[in-house]
């Protein structure tokens, strides 16, 4: 299906329901007796906890009622966390372990002790309660690479397990929701400006009001530009956003139409050398001297020109339609629907082996002296190394509806729905490609005649290969759910849901040997429908006081790289979970504590382009999310405690080892203070993260230490809407490593967390 006509498809679906609401706005005998048309705030207001994610259709509920572990995150939390990614959003969330140390995009995000490896196999992202795209990630794209935060975020909100594998598309890991703004009565924005001591500018502005007739808008974004906390000797970062949103109040109901256009991107910051000399804070390998390169891209030996400046990112839009409606007589009408079309294409420069001196590359090829190309000659001390261009071009669409129905009565709150998505991926790879450079931060090509083999027979364990694909996937996804929530007494009630779901995937593969050759290799169509449930019991011990307890059978489909890893053979993975917790919210002091323990029927998993083949894992852990605060103090805490095993494996080896890439072990401890100074309203507030040690292989023969990292701010409101705020990232210049090399387990190579950094803003509040 063409741009045209998925855009075409859009518009007649968003007119649909657009007539729809105009219609029933129209009707006498619904408007008879309508109440008057509420006012909408202006925001989302985070102190009233009201929900939205794993809930019917996205009807909300009071976060103290629901029955699975939630946490959600207000628009004045996130802007204190100053996340450098959206991926780094998860720090905020317990029972998720998010490497965000890979820039703006591209992190590998893992769930409860769920098996991974890389990208993000068991997390949705949604806007307004829309997935923005068909399914969680593909090779070089997870759901955060596609989705930027700005001043138009209302509030956050992640639903960890519980419901999720019934409602929407059906997600059994983690689904993190963000709610747009929304205009109201009065005209209101903000207009901040801030600058990092690496360079960064960024301008993010937002104004929402009235436009009269029960019509709202809100419109806002930001632009950026950085060359980087890792310096690449250019802008490596570059970033632009606007998001807009209509919002059309009916006198039952309402509609919002939004959409969301991004060209951000930034360099892909890739696993280094350790121990040769170089500051794991800022290095960067990627420079002016290899900035360009011209790589081959068909077995015909064409070639074509790259500027790596444009890195790792997203250049497209996210829009959508939600809907709702209140029928009368107990009944409702919810409707969720997304669009996304357009690029997220990966450069990066990506190391093949570890580092070598150039005494060792002497003795291997006999060379008396080794110089880089432009004229540099290097000590028999000085490391090299191979590294390659690496290009994946990635044009991807996606269309998602979420239809639902309720309708109370009595004791009970019943939803039918039906959920649709289809999505694309047209793919040009070419991988590979390594030359040896210096080992400096920026480092030059060593002189013509030293190759990536020269470096291999020097020890460096690099491979020297080369990949390259073009690929074509389509896949449509159907499902209808139902569930019923029956509440026997005021404190006991029971949620139940069922979803059945079809899957049908396309895909077109050219492999070529090395390189695409114009020969189909794989023309595959398969399909697959699974049965999923959930139940729960929730008990509220009193207003403040509640306790939940719940089971879920769910499953995570494949993808096309799955058809492609497995030679157009891949399984469907089935996940068991249960979960309960506790949930008290008073006036000093909240927790939100939940236990869980899952069961992975089945998962493959390739890392680097190698299989670790078949295996199953069992998790169990705790997930604490509390405050506690007095005055004007307030403490915040997260944490983390899991134990993630391999219980079965074709690799007979694997059973009992630690499921990898996960700490055991996570804590976040966030103090502020906040008090009145000479008529300015100041907070004083900081985060001290604690990460325990992990296995960077499944085989569990590379072990990453535990770290810590501490974060510190201040920030003053004047009464006449200024402000200002100094932050400062990762102060102790922590260089706690994420994740080892994935393609070269016992090379010296790990990717650290970023270096030490501070950011200062100056805004105005109207």
């Amino acid at each position: 299906m063409t741009s045209l006509s998925r855009f075409t498809k859009l518009v007649r679906s968003g007119a649909s329901i657009g007539a729809l609401a105009l219609a029933i706005q129209a009707a006498p005998a619904l408007a008879q007796n309508a109440p008057a048309a509420e006012t909408p705030a202006a925001d989302d207001n985070p102190g009233e906890q009201i929900v939205v994610i794993g809930t019917p259709g996205g009807s909300g509920m009071r976060k103290q009622d629901a029955s699975y572990a939630i946490t959600s995150i207000s628009a004045d939390a996130l802007d204190q966390a100053a996340p450098k990614s959206t991926a780094e959003v998860f720090t905020l969330v317990p029972g998720v372990w998010a490497e965000s140390s890979g820039g703006v995009a591209g992190a590998n995000i893992d769930v409860r002790g769920l098996p991974g490896g890389g990208d993000a196999p068991w997390v949705t992202f949604q806007v307004n309660g829309s997935p923005i795209y068909g399914t969680e990630s593909l090779s070089f794209m997870e759901q955060s690479s596609i989705f930027r935060t700005d001043e138009t975020i209302a509030s956050t909100e992640a639903a960890h397990g519980g419901p999720n594998a019934v409602f929407s598309n059906g997600e059994v890991g983690v689904t993190m929701n963000f709610n747009l703004k929304k205009g109201g009565n009065e005209t209101k924005g903000r207009i901040k400006l801030s600058g990092t001591d690496y360079g960064q500018l960024r301008a993010d502005a937002v104004v929402s009001g009235p436009l009269g007739g029960d019509f709202y808008y809100m419109v806002g974004g930001y632009v950026a530009q950085s060359h980087g906390i890792r310096d690449a000797q250019f802008k490596s970062e570059k970033g632009s956003q606007i998001t807009a949103q209509l919002t059309k109040r009916l006198p039952d109901g309402e509609v919002n139409l939004w959409t969301r256009w991004t060209d951000d991107h930034g360099q892909w910051y890739l696993p280094m050398a350790l121990g040769t000399g170089n500051n794991l804070g800022t290095f960067s390998q990627l420079g002016n001297a290899t900035r360009y390169e011209t790589l081959q891209i068909d077995a015909l030996g064409t070639k074509q020109s790259y500027d790596f400046a444009r890195g790792r990112g997203w250049k497209g839009s996210v829009s959508g339609l939600n809907f709702k409606y209140d029928l009368g007589g107990g009944v409702s009408i919810r409707d969720n629907l997304s669009y996304t079309n357009g690029n997220a294409d990966t450069l990066g420069f990506v190391p093949d082996g570890g580092p070598v001196t150039v005494a060792a590359l002497k003795a291997a090829t006999g060379l008396t002296s080794v110089s880089t190309a432009g004229g540099t000659a290097l000590a028999n001390t000085a490391y090299v190394q191979n590294y390659g261009h690496w290009v994946v071009e990635k044009g991807i669409h996606s269309l998602t509806n979420d239809l639902s129905l309720g309708y109370k009565a009595g004791i009970n709150e019943f939803t039918a729905g039906y959920y649709h998505a289809s999505w694309t991926s047209n793919d040009f790879w070419t991988l590979g490609n390594f030359r040896p450079v210096q080992n400096v931060a920026n480092g030059d090509w060593l002189q013509n005649g030293i190759t990536c083999a020269n470096l291999q027979a020097a020890g460096s364990g690099s491979g020297c290969w080369h990949y390259g694909i073009r690929a074509s996937g389509h896949a449509k996804a159907d499902a209808i759910y139902l569930a019923d929530s029956i509440r026997f007494s005021d404190a006991l009630r029971v949620d139940l849901g069922v979803r059945q779901q079809w899957l049908d995937i396309k895909y077109l593969l050219d492999s070529g040997p090395g390189y695409p050759d114009g020969t189909t290799d794989m023309d595959i169509n398969r399909k697959a429908n699974k049965f999923s449930y959930t139940a729960a019991v929730n008990y509220d011990v009193s207003h403040d006081l509640g306790l939940f307890l719940r089971y879920s059978k769910g499953y995570r489909f494949f993808n096309f790289d799955d058809l492609r890893d497995g030679g157009g053979v891949a399984n469907v993975y089935g996940v068991k979970q249960l979960e309960g917790g506790l949930k008290y919210r008073g006036d000093m002091f909240s927790a939100y504590v939940t236990g869980f323990y899952n069961k992975n029927d089945s998962f493959d998993s390739t890392v680097g382009g190698t299989s670790n083949g078949a295996f199953k894992t069992r998790a169990y852990g705790v997930e604490v999310d509390a405050d506690v605060h007095a005055g004007g103090f307030k403490l915040g805490a997260l944490m983390t405690l899991q134990n993630a095993k391999v219980t079965d494996a074709t690799v007979a080896a694997l059973v009992g080892h630690h499921v990898h890439r996960q700490p055991d072990f996570q804590l976040r401890l966030s103090p502020s203070y906040e008090t009145d100074l000479g008529g300015a309203k100041v907070t004083v507030y900081g985060a001290a993260s604690f990460v325990g040690s992990r296995w960077s292989d499944l085989a569990n023969t590379v072990k990453l230490p535990g770290y810590t990292k501490l974060d510190a701010g201040i920030e003053a409101k004047l009464n006449q809407g200024l402000f200002a705020r100094v932050s400062a990232d990762n102060l102790t210049n922590s260089h706690g490593l994420t994740e080892g090399d994935p393609r070269v387990a016992g090379s010296n190579n790990g990717r650290p967390i970023l270096g030490r950094s501070f950011t200062f803003t100056v805004g105005y509040d109207f």
